[in-house]
């Protein structure tokens, strides 16, 4: 055989991490519980629901659905009311008359649209560093041995059982030290690492075998090419559900910037809506017409990554 027949052959034979790969892949996307002996034994999907217990289970979802919503109905509601109409007993749900004006007067009141690219500049910067930061730490913890690498992985766990006012002093003197204060970038250094982001990953990967792992180790790839090309595309959803949590936490933060941000070009939409609430008396269907727009991004990223985030919240806690 010629020595260009060869190539073209050994071209073809897939690679050992290449053969893991295709065998891992299988069987995250086939379910599967943990059996006796540590055995993994395939689920058996049941048969055909009845017709009474369809129409139960979706009377019950109705219901809960309809309950969860309650708080946001009632914020729309209120956002097309007068301010004295908002609190009014009873309850009024639907508007005598729809104040359509008050959806005008939260952009010209405030500079609505500045705090809404500086808590989407934060909140997607924020986001992107997390989820690299905690990925990349997750796999340390998970797929790298070394010497008490359990200790470390729960002394920095531990940290989330620390409440945030005990070191918030300690925090700001830090960065009005180094200059920072008055700055996305402060907010930015803050949060860009989180313990949660390294569990909530660190317990997906313990989903995926060692042998992975071990056979692009063997194929000639470094750790950080295995992270890389490997075990982060089989992570999709774990990474889609910290990064919806992370954007979330970010966008709905008020305290963060409201320590570290003086000055009103810099707000977030949080700090902006506090503009309405006086000494006295508080403008409240203002309030709402402007809780309702800085929803309408949650609501997206949410209903975009809702099939990732439910998979990824379902197995992060499983352990194969």
């Amino acid at each position: 055989m010629s020595t260009s027949a060869t190539t073209r052959a050994s071209s073809t034979v897939p690679s050992q991490a290449e053969v893991a790969i295709a065998e891992v892949t299988d069987a995250i996307t086939s379910p599967v519980l943990p059996g006796a002996g540590g055995k993994r034994t395939r689920v058996r999907r049941h048969g055909p629901i009845s017709p009474l217990r369809r129409v139960l289970i979706y009377v019950m979802l109705t219901v809960l659905t309809a309950i969860i919503f309650v708080p946001f109905f009632w914020m729309v509601s209120s956002s097309l009311k007068q301010n004295n109409e908002v609190f009014s007993i009873p309850v009024q749900w639907i508007p005598t008359e729809f104040v359509w004006q008050n959806y005008v007067d939260i952009w010209t009141r405030i500079p609505m649209l500045t705090y809404l690219k500086n808590s989407l500049f934060l909140s997607v910067t924020i986001t992107i560093l997390q989820v690299l930061t905690g990925s990349f730490a997750a796999y340390g913890f998970s797929k790298m041995h070394f010497k008490g690498r359990d200790v470390l992985f729960v002394a920095y766990i531990a940290t989330i059982a620390v409440p945030w006012q005990a070191y918030m002093i300690p925090q700001y003197i830090m960065m009005q030290n180094a200059g920072l204060v008055n700055t996305h970038l402060s907010i930015i250094l803050l949060q860009a690492f989180g313990a949660f982001g390294v569990f909530l990953m660190r317990q997906y990967y313990l989903t995926i075998p060692d042998e992975l792992s071990e056979a692009a180790r063997i194929d000639g790839l470094n750790e950080y090419a295995i992270w890389w090309r490997i075990i982060l595309p089989l992570t999709k959803p774990a990474l889609a559900s910290l990064a919806l949590l992370t954007f979330v936490s970010t966008w709905n933060d008020y305290m963060g910037p409201f320590i570290y941000l003086t000055s009103n070009d810099l707000w977030t939409v949080q700090l902006g809506l506090r503009s309405f609430v006086g000494q006295y008396d508080a403008e409240y269907a203002l309030i709402m017409a402007g809780s309702v727009v800085s929803v309408i991004p949650i609501v997206l990223i949410f209903l975009l990554g809702q099939r990732y985030f439910i998979q990824g919240i379902a197995t992060s806690g499983m352990k194969g």
